[in-house]
């Protein structure tokens, strides 16, 4: 089977749920009771969905899509149809990576335009975004984001709180880098893949000036680090790594490897994986195949 690019959502980011999935939604009646009993038992579900009602604003349509309630202010139609994009994500994303479903019930707020979502992120949260695409906070038990800028902004925060579940303190290159892997997705023979995307320019050009990391030291970084000034090189260098990997067919094969030695970052199972004994040499290779990489 081919490439099935998922690309009318959101067609900037390359996100959409399969029409197999569309024509078969479900998620406009989704019952409380068939709830999965490793999530939340239904009397939480209910309480829950009580409490956000009151929170929620007026002219709002929330939706059930277990592990996540999807709420946002774009019409009912339109969020139904953000919420098949969550179901096909978390399908994917279960299917390949993520045993476990999150805690606690997360909420998925999608506003509709940049003044939307700055203005309800500080009525709801208190705080307002430091980005203007979305972020997911943990303490709030949320997903936030202006969902203008694309689908690939929710499949990337979706990533996050399924590390959380699984993965106890994880690197930010491999959080990060996945999440922003799935930015521009599809489904390539029933898994999810990532497509280079806007992130590559920016990597090739700090590649032409031997401003990238060596991948022992990304490998290392905690979040003052990564998430530093240099953190565009940080996160586009993560990303197209784990696309190396994925491209290899060495992806889940990575990470299966990392969730078993992951004390230096995962940097040994990286090079195990890779079967490398010179990484600095296969750095440079790695290097040579971003700059032939293109986008769009």
């Amino acid at each position: 089977m081919g490439l099935l690019c998922l690309g009318l959502l959101a067609c900037r980011n390359g996100i959409d749920a399969p029409a197999s999935q569309a024509n078969n939604s479900t998620a406009t009646a989704t019952p409380v009771s068939s709830i999965a009993p490793q999530m939340a038992a239904p009397s939480a579900m209910d309480a829950h969905v009580v409490e956000l009602r009151e929170r929620m604003p007026k002219g709002f349509t929330m939706v059930i899509e277990p592990p996540f309630v999807v709420v946002g202010d774009e019409s009912p139609d339109k969020v139904r149809e953000r919420t098949e994009v969550v179901r096909w994500a978390v399908r994917m994303l279960k299917q390949d990576f993520f045993e476990r479903d999150p805690e606690h019930i997360i909420d998925i707020w999608l506003f509709g335009d940049a003044r939307s979502y700055r203005e309800n992120a500080l009525a709801l949260f208190g705080e307002e975004p430091s980005t203007p695409y979305g972020y997911y906070s943990a303490k709030d038990r949320a997903l936030v984001m202006n969902i203008a800028t694309g689908g690939g902004t929710l499949v990337h925060e979706i990533v996050h709180p399924f590390m959380e579940a699984n993965v106890r303190d994880c690197p930010p290159w491999i959080n990060e880098g996945m999440g922003s892997l799935y930015e521009q997705s599809a489904e390539r023979d029933g898994r999810i893949v990532g497509l280079t995307n806007w992130r590559l320019a920016g990597l090739q050009r700090a590649i032409r000036q031997r401003e990238v990391p060596l991948f022992s030291e990304l490998a290392a970084m905690g979040d003052g680090t990564f998430y530093g000034d240099d953190s565009g090189t940080h996160y586009a260098s993560a990303r197209y790594l784990l696309y190396y990997l994925q491209e290899q067919g060495l992806l889940r094969r990575f990470f299966q490897a990392f969730l078993r030695d992951r004390e230096d970052g995962g940097y040994r199972a990286l090079q195990a994986v890779l079967g490398e004994a010179d990484m600095v040499a296969f750095q440079r290779r790695w290097e040579r195949y971003v700059l032939d990489l293109t986008f769009p």
